[in-house]
């Protein structure tokens, strides 16, 4: 049963820092500074933004119900053409994140018409809402379980109050890892677009991480951590609306912050040693070997010819050869795969580590 709500002005009213809060944001923020160091470790850490990201865009789709397979969606990363409106939900996806990460550097800030440009790469032609209507619906009885704010008015004074509350750290002189849920949670609440709120909402959470320089790039990702707790995610967002259960909500939170770093840590380890695997003995078996070569083995799981003579800036036949010669060698660094009319060299055990997410 629907229960009628005022979305208040953040900070929140109620103590938020009680003891076992802070004892939880000692093991995340933890946990965190462990994974930004491990990502360090990489000397090109840029890679890590395409190749975790597009498994991020996958689970953040399918927190909406938008499912996509693994191949397909690595596939669409290198072709565009035919390929499904979920992978191209999650193309999309990848892309904003991209985006808002290039904003964070260059201003140091997230305003709300960044945030739009964001969501319109997210989720195209639903801007900030206008027209009353919109309500949140439990996803299984279709039952509205929230009707968030109206009107426009409304909607904007409190979105603007979000915008400061993200960017002025002495608006609420908490630690920044704190902030985070509750910027998430007065977001979704706001709901300020037409569709894409979910997807959204969940790049500003990785945004903010490295707005705040607890991340160097946005690589903790909470959407597969929400996937198998969906209904706590909405149980807990409502019960802050309803009952000012901020404790409840921010210990979910963290916990979440947790374990992803920690299976990020793995994930990211896992990569480095692959790579440095791959350099080893495609240095000491190729005369062609060089550090672009393998970032761009890297890059994606699967790749083209056309896409390495590109990165390359190689002839096409070269390109050819080098990824034929990977792929017929014993030691089997790629896998040939022709779909269609293509040709597709995958990085088969790059991709049984993204998978393991």
């Amino acid at each position: 049963m629907e229960t009628e709500v005022q979305i208040p002005f953040l900070p929140p009213k109620v103590q938020i820092e009680t003891v076992a809060v802070l004892k939880n944001l000692n093991a995340a923020s933890r946990a965190l500074a462990q994974l930004k160091g491990e990502v360090k470790k990489i000397p090109n850490s840029q890679i890590l933004i395409d190749t975790i990201s597009l498994q991020e865009a996958k689970d953040s789709n399918e927190v909406e119900n938008i499912v996509t397979t693994d191949d397909e969606l690595y596939q669409a990363a290198i072709e565009t053409k035919n390929i499904s409106q979920a992978a191209k939900e999650a193309q999309n996806y990848a892309q904003a994140l991209k985006l808002g990460f290039h904003i964070i550097r260059e201003k140091g800030v997230l305003s709300i018409n960044d945030i739009k440009r964001i969501q319109e790469l997210v989720s195209p032609n639903h801007p900030i809402r206008k027209v009353p209507g919109t309500v949140l619906k439990n996803p299984r009885t279709q039952e509205v379980v929230f009707t968030p704010p109206q009107q426009y008015s409304e909607i904007m004074a409190l979105f603007n109050n979000l915008e400061t509350y993200i960017n002025d750290p002495k608006v609420h002189p908490v630690d920044p890892l704190l902030k985070m849920p509750i910027v998430h949670y007065q977001f979704e609440s706001i709901h300020p677009f037409y569709d894409g709120n979910g997807r959204t909402g969940r790049i500003l959470n990785m945004l903010y991480l490295v707005h705040q320089n607890l991340l160097d790039i946005p690589v903790l990702y909470l959407s597969s951590y929400i996937i198998k707790n969906k209904a706590d995610y909405y149980r807990l967002l409502q019960k802050v609306r309803t009952d000012e259960s901020w404790q409840e909500w921010l210990l979910w939170m963290l916990k979440g912050v947790e374990i992803t770093a920690r299976d990020t840590i793995v994930v990211v380890n896992n990569i480095k040693h692959l790579m440095d695997e791959y350099k080893q003995k495609i240095r000491r078996e190729f005369k062609f070997y060089s550090h672009d070569l393998i970032n761009t083995l890297f890059k994606h799981p699967y790749t083209k010819i056309d896409f390495l003579e590109r990165e390359l800036n190689v002839h096409r036949n070269t390109a050819s050869s080098y990824l034929n010669a990977l792929a017929q060698h014993e030691e089997q660094f790629l896998t040939k795969l022709k779909i269609g009319k293509s040709n597709y060299f995958i990085n088969h055990r790059l991709l049984q580590i993204l998978k393991s997410r």
